[in-house]
């Protein structure tokens, strides 16, 4: 007899009710649809092709989510489906400590490559309000400042950023806000970033391990930390510096990602790489219905591989000495 998931679920729990069962449901991510594509009968642009394209990458994981790659979609044909939708994308990003001096340039090639002709609310969490720059900003696009308090322990930064997502998701963006994108501010855009990027829950290839064997994969490996992922698991290494996706779901992610972390710090557990070691975990688990490759968060210290055509977002060059308080 085949049931539906909510079917299967329910029974499963009364199930265990009668049996006097304890049940543990780790994952049981609903992921909302996203809206209906509908073209402008109007609009002429190349005819697609399932028969040719690019063959160099892999443009669709193994659980049919797509993998965003220059060639592999039309830009023109996305934002004719997208604008008359009217839609709204919340930005997060963190200028913590001496990493407001790359608040700039994040700005500032934001005006000029992320979603432009769409309506934009940056939200800048800082410790030092009075040094966020002025930056012009078009039409439908504005900032906000959040003050934050300092650290002396840059992990403790990172961290912090999922409850501090989680509370601005809760208190300022429902109803308002259709998309979240959490950007590192130590990057810079250098090519469109856009409509191609929309789905349910977005992760980011991270640059530095994609052609890698996972076994290599920086992920959190002790079974104690809520982050582990353990040998022959895990699909990619996501960035923890470029993630998003619809609000409600980012909102589940944070939620999940902060309690992890909170209940781990209670054992005095640190995950390897804090945040981001807790994201790789519950997207392991909750896959992502799209995944964007490395050309959306590379590394301007690494020469550029020959299947990255285009580089749209990277971290730029910085001495770690410098603008961590304690490296």
């Amino acid at each position: 007899m085949q049931l539906s998931n909510g079917k299967t679920l329910t029974l499963i729990l009364l199930s265990a009710l009668l049996l006097g069962s304890e049940v543990h449901i780790e994952s049981h991510h609903l992921v909302a649809p996203d809206r209906k594509l509908v073209s402008s009968e109007h609009l002429q642009y190349k005819q697609p092709s399932i028969v040719s394209g690019r063959t160099d990458v892999v443009a669709v994981t193994p659980w049919l989510a797509p993998v965003v790659w220059e060639g592999t979609f039309n830009p023109v044909l996305l934002d004719s489906i997208y604008k008359p939708q009217n839609i709204s994308i919340a930005v997060t990003v963190f200028a913590v400590g001496k990493y407001v001096m790359f608040l700039k340039d994040f700005l500032e090639t934001a005006e000029q490559h992320f979603f432009i002709g769409f309506n934009v609310h940056v939200y800048v969490f800082t410790d030092q309000p009075t040094k966020v720059p002025q930056v012009k900003m078009a039409a439908g696009r504005q900032l906000t400042v959040c003050s934050v308090p300092s650290s002396k322990r840059w992990q403790e930064i990172s961290a912090r950023r999922m409850e501090l997502i989680q509370t601005l998701i809760e208190e300022k963006l429902q109803n308002r806000n259709d998309f979240i994108f959490c950007l590192d501010v130590d990057s810079k855009f250098h090519g469109r970033w856009g409509t191609e990027s929309l789905s349910g829950l977005v992760a980011v290839i991270h640059p530095g391990y994609y052609r890698d064997d996972r076994s290599r994969f920086p992920y959190e490996r002790r079974p104690e930390s809520r982050a582990y992922v353990g040998p022959g698991q895990g699909d990619f290494y996501y960035c923890g510096g470029a993630f998003g996706g619809l609000l409600q779901e980012v909102h589940q992610l944070a939620k999940t990602c902060r309690s992890n972390f909170e209940a781990d710090a209670k054992e005095g557990i640190e995950a390897a790489w804090q945040e981001e070691s807790h994201l790789n975990r519950y997207m392991w688990i909750n896959k992502p219905s799209k995944v964007l490759s490395p050309e959306y968060l590379w590394q301007d210290f690494k020469p550029r591989n020959p299947e990255v055509y285009i580089v749209r977002f990277s971290g730029v060059v910085k001495n770690y000495a410098e603008i961590r308080p304690n490296v």
